[in-house]
């Protein structure tokens, strides 16, 4: 699953990349200024941290996300054949939205994000538009040529999606149905990607406040609460200054701010989220392992994301919520308490559950 970074020019999308993915882009030699960067960050938890410790287990492995850095966008970029593909092929979006002030950086016209959300929104819009645009007139011949209910079925479906770009309303917040999201999967318009909003702001003494009071302050809070969208805020000069720090130097930093944890790792949290995804987890003394699978899988399902043959041989699995397996201090002890369950295949596994598959492979 991968997560594209756009924004305008000079909003601290690199800088931002940069820091998530602990990429060294300049060591790369990249010639071509519209060609995407790649990077996995992973996903940090805290609940697998204290699993780990409990386990006195020899390796941690947390989940990950990947994340693509895009050329600057704008009218110009999504017409280019390189950039459209690389923002097509992203599951999701973070837009970068410059929020702090800096004399060194030119910038047109006063701060302010919600006009350029609207600006970007409006490209991505059109582009989708244009596209929905083609295909109907396809639609159309064919079905001079005859009709076939797959084809009466998707023209319905792409007027409807005419009808929602031309009102200036993204197609992500369109309601579909699981038929209809496979049938316009495989034009992967943009304006119907999750998108996750981040505001950049100034560094301040009043850091912690300022962060989460930034989306009401820039009028976002609305845009938040939208279906598939998110808003959140980071301090680039900071993040940038934390990346260079230990962890028990970060600490310090943070609680200066009044922070108990960077901007960061709310971001990858929420790009996480943003995705439908949830981490489940296996527990040993040799490996604590947090497992990617989409919100509501089945319990067979999930198996599948450790191995291919744990899901084909799937017999049960055995379950505690990750707090639940804290108190007890063990699996032996949660077992003893009852609290250690088994469950069979349609289980749907939550969020922060511990699962040990049990197979006939």
């Amino acid at each position: 699953m991968k997560t594209g970074i756009i924004g305008l020019p000079q909003v601290g999308k690199t800088s931002l990349f940069k820091i998530l993915t602990k990429a060294k882009l300049e060591d790369r030699g990249y010639s071509n200024p519209r060609e995407a960067h790649l990077g996995v960050a992973k996903v940090p938890d805290e609940r697998l941290d204290k699993l780990a410790i409990q386990a006195k287990t020899r390796k941690t492995v947390y989940a990950s996300v990947e994340y693509a850095d895009l050329a600057a966008i704008g009218e110009e970029a999504l017409k280019e054949t390189n950039f459209l593909t690389s923002l097509r092929n992203v599951d999701a979006i973070i837009h970068v939205l410059r929020a702090f002030d800096d004399d060194t950086i030119p910038h047109v016209g006063p701060i302010d994000p919600l006009r350029d959300i609207q600006n970007v929104e409006i490209d991505l819009i059109v582009s989708d538009l244009g596209q929905i645009e083609k295909r109907l007139d396809r639609v159309a011949r064919d079905l001079k040529k005859g009709k076939t209910t797959e084809l009466e079925a998707e023209q319905a479906l792409l007027q409807r999606c005419k009808a929602q770009t031309e009102a200036e309303k993204p197609l992500r917040e369109m309601e579909l149905t699981a038929a209809e999201k496979k049938m316009v999967r495989g034009f992967m318009f943009l304006s119907q990607k999750p998108i996750l909003y981040v505001l950049n702001i100034n560094e301040s003494a009043t850091l912690s406040t300022d962060l989460e009071a930034a989306a009401a302050k820039y009028g976002l809070t609305e845009i938040a609460s939208r279906p598939n969208s998110g808003v959140t805020a980071i301090c680039g000069k900071v993040e940038a200054e934390l990346a260079e720090m230990d962890d028990a130097e970060a600490a310090e930093f943070l609680e200066g701010y009044g922070l108990t944890e960077s901007g960061l790792r709310r971001l990858i949290r929420k790009s996480y989220e943003l995705l439908g995804l949830i981490s489940y987890f296996t527990v040993g003394e040799v490996e604590c392992r947090a497992w990617t699978v989409p919100v509501n899988s089945r319990a067979q399902e999930a198996a599948g994301a450790i191995h291919s043959d744990l899901e084909k041989h799937f017999i049960r699995a055995e379950t505690i919520h990750w707090d639940k397996l804290l108190e007890a201090g063990s699996e032996v002890n949660a077992r003893a308490l009852g609290t250690l369950r088994l469950e069979g295949k349609d289980y749907l596994v939550k969020d922060g559950d511990v699962l040990t598959i049990r197979h006939s492979g």
